[in-house]
């Protein structure tokens, strides 16, 4: 080898845009793609940016592989850099072809640090090696991956455990659930954070009781949306409250807070719990008059299947 390192740059296009969008697929895959070429992987960070695109870099032992996607041009831009022989960045670029399901990529190698433009130092270098593989302990692969929600004036980001605890396609949204750091697992729908355990109880404690402590008497209460459970939770704490009625519009909600949120979803078999899955505007328009003394909108954003609540 006549450099002291290879770099490929990387182009693919016509990618599927799911995965592209899919920050644990990339990571999962970047590392994959590290270890099929014969690397030592040590770390991988990657961030999902909402609503569309992934960045990340794999850190091998031998430099590293990076990446960002444009799911909504079904394009990634990819960087591989590999030093020494062992480690062929080309196999690296076939795998990620094939994971990608790109059309077609197009790519240049460049050869970094060519020796004939180099003199060397009079360090000892097999020296030193030696000394550091006595010394240092074969270094640990670690993982940060970020969940980040934002808009034109702001970003949160949340690093999670990596692989989601929970993950389906509704015929309304994707439902996933994330166990984070700092706020402990997370329920996402389509990309947007609804709650988290830590704090969840500033919003389901807001949400009811001020309603309920404003009302004079209220016996009967609706929740629309909400199939987290939180707001439940709170309502049937009132021992004056006889009913509660909660319309939830997407079953795999429940399922999802059942599953993993039991803290939230404690009372979704409350004796006073009425649980109906149906649209909730639907089920408003048939309801009688004054068959609710509060209505409770616990919905998503005002897009997709919430958008006729507002």
């Amino acid at each position: 080898m006549d450099a002291l390192g290879r770099h490929v740059l990387v182009e693919f296009y016509d990618c599927s845009p799911d995965i592209l969008n899919d920050v644990i697929a990339i990571e999962n895959n970047m590392v994959a793609a590290a270890k099929e070429a014969g690397a030592t992987v040590i770390n991988s960070t990657f961030h999902h940016f909402s609503p569309f695109g992934v960045s990340g870099v794999v850190v091998i032992q031998e430099s590293h592989l990076a990446i960002h996607t444009w799911p909504e041009y079904r394009y990634a831009a990819v960087d591989l850099f590999t030093c020494g022989e062992p480690v062929d960045p080309w196999i690296s670029y076939k795998y990620l072809k094939n994971a990608f399901q790109a059309g077609h990529g197009s790519s240049m190698e460049i050869s970094r640090g060519q020796l004939n433009l180099l003199e060397p130092s009079n360090i000892d270098i097999p020296g030193l090696r030696e000394q550091a593989e006595e010394k240092i302990p074969v270094p640990k692969y670690t993982r940060n991956i970020w969940f980040t929600e934002r808009n034109d004036h702001i970003a949160l980001s949340l690093r999670h455990k990596g692989d989601p605890l929970f993950r389906k396609q509704s015929e309304f949204q994707k439902v996933e659930i994330y166990d984070t750091y700092q706020f402990g697992k997370m329920l996402t729908c389509d990309g947007a954070i609804m709650c988290a355990e830590k704090d969840e109880h500033v919003y389901h404690e807001m949400i009811s009781h001020v309603p309920l402590f404003t009302h004079p008497n209220p016996k009967r209460v609706l929740v629309i949306g909400g199939g987290d459970g939180g707001a439940v939770r709170e309502i049937v704490r009132h021992d004056n409250i006889e009913k509660v009625t909660l319309v939830e519009i997407d079953e795999v909600v429940l399922e999802a807070s059942k599953e993993h949120l039991p803290s939230l979803a404690s009372a979704l078999d409350h004796p006073k719990l009425e649980l109906i899955i149906d649209d909730g505007i639907k089920y408003v328009s048939g309801a009688g008059n004054e068959s609710i003394d509060i209505v409770l909108i616990d919905s998503t954003d005002s897009v997709g299947p919430a958008l006729g609540l507002f």
